[in-house]
């Protein structure tokens, strides 16, 4: 299982819109991608403009249809209006089983 954690900071005042881009994009994977297994969205408790995504992907390829989907490409068009800063990406390898 390939997973992708992502950290990222809204821009003061855009909390509610970066939170409402990142929902299109887990809409579009539970609807178009089924070698996602998941696609979960975050807020920090602490900082509110701080959101996480934890993606899981059954491979490589899987993962790069996500990343190459219409879906990214439209969040990332939208990203410099909404983000503050560069977007933490961390890429891994599942090391534990499920349950």
């Amino acid at each position: 299982m390939i997973t992708i954690t992502a950290i990222i900071r809204a821009k003061r005042g855009q909390e509610t819109a970066l939170q409402d881009a990142l929902s299109e994009v887990a809409a579009h994977v539970a609807a178009h991608e089924p070698g996602t297994i998941g696609f979960h969205v975050s807020q920090s408790l602490e900082e509110k403009a701080v959101f996480t995504t934890y993606e899981r992907f059954v491979d490589e390829a899987a993962k790069d249809t996500h990343n190459g989907s219409d879906a990214v490409a439209q969040f990332f068009a939208r990203a410099p209006d909404l983000i503050d800063g560069e977007v933490m990406l961390h890429t891994c390898r599942e090391v534990t089983e499920d349950g």
